[in-house]
């Protein structure tokens, strides 16, 4: 339905721009040292203050392209988070049409390379929006991810925002992720009782300390997404990509292989903190932690693919649009409400009363 045909077919129909958000990748091989340095250049990433942040992203993104652009030739050259994003942004839109309350058009947008907010914002202005849906695709929640993004495309749109902090535990989410362990491990050969590693990103343990609630919503995921799974199966929440001498959240993705590897037990790979499929998943995942799979003895090393377009989950991010529509200006949750603890600081919605 065009925009002139919801007028005339009811009143108050708005046009609302979804912003789907994601960190970003380069997009060839040139690309990598700048999208580093925009990385590490982030407060939220790195809390030094300026100069002193510009001078440590300059030597951490010069010290690591080499490497990094290796590990993106694997890929390419570059990173598939922008195609990813935008097969989801395609199909969430086509999940949208037809809305009885609004008119809505699904921008892309990435933190720390091309679109970044400000291209994003000016689309979406020249389409006409009247107001953003911002719907980051990281569903749990942390100052380092969905902060930032926020505080991003906050300098640059002007118009009222919704922003869905989080989604941890939904229904369909968690039944998207259900479904992407079953397939896989039925592509498998359905080997029997594997061990499933939730394999979530880490974070430095002070960011946590801080009050940031991404390690409590990642746990949340689990205890949502595990009783969908065969009641024989083990498992294990675990952290990948850690970098840096400073103490991470753990367990450790690889500890907890080179463990199963002792066990004799076969695992199961779940990106349960990613939707798109990336460097985290294509390399790290499945190279250099299927070879430690390998090298240590696990009986077998299957990897549940990141939930991309999955008809489950678009569906679950076009719930959380619907929800949005009644939801206040700001920030919100799968539920409308906090459902963070209130020792958790760095969530963005108010505390619960006592």
């Amino acid at each position: 339905m065009s925009a002139s045909e919801g007028s005339a077919a009811g009143v108050g129909r708005r046009k609302i721009a979804v912003v789907l958000f994601n960190l970003g990748g380069p997009d060839r091989p040139e690309a990598v040292r700048p999208f580093l340095f925009n990385l590490f250049n982030d407060k939220w990433i790195i809390a030094a203050p300026q100069p002193v942040r510009a001078a440590i992203a300059a030597l951490i993104s010069t010290t690591r392209t080499k490497s990094a652009q290796a590990n993106y030739a694997m890929m390419g050259g570059g990173s598939p988070i922008v195609p990813e994003t935008t097969k989801q942004a395609v199909a969430l839109e086509a999940a949208l049409a037809g809305h009885a309350a609004a008119e809505f058009k699904v921008f892309i947008g990435m933190r720390y390379w091309h679109p970044f907010a400000a291209e994003v914002a000016a689309a979406a202005a020249a389409w006409g929006a009247d107001e953003a849906i911002l719907l980051p695709l990281y569903p749990q929640f942390s100052s380092t991810t969905t902060a930032s993004a926020a505080e991003a495309w906050a300098k640059v749109w002007r118009k009222p925002t919704r922003t869905v902090c989080c989604y941890p535990a939904g229904a369909r989410f968690a039944q998207a992720h259900a479904d992407a362990i079953l397939q896989a491990w039925q592509a498998a050969g359905a080997p029997p009782k594997p061990r499933v590693l939730f394999s979530a990103h880490g974070l430095p343990q002070r960011t946590i300390d801080r009050g940031d609630p991404y390690q409590w919503q990642v746990e949340r995921t689990v205890e949502a997404v595990r009783p969908l799974l065969p009641a024989d199966w083990d498992h294990q929440v675990c952290y990948q990509s850690r970098v840096g001498p400073l103490q991470w959240i753990g367990p450790d993705t690889p500890a907890e292989i080179e463990r199963a590897g002792a066990d004799g037990v076969g695992v199961i790979v779940s990106p349960i903190a990613f939707v798109s499929e990336h460097i985290e998943t294509l390399v790290e995942l499945d190279h250099e932690y299927g070879e430690l799979a390998e090298e240590k003895g696990v009986p077998f090393y299957i990897r549940a693919p990141a939930l991309s377009a999955a008809e489950g989950f678009i569906a679950a991010l076009a719930q959380l649009v619907d929800k949005a529509l009644t939801a206040p200006h700001g920030p919100h949750s799968e539920t409308g409400a906090r459902i963070c603890p209130g020792q958790f600081g760095l969530c963005p919605m108010p505390a619960k009363s006592a």
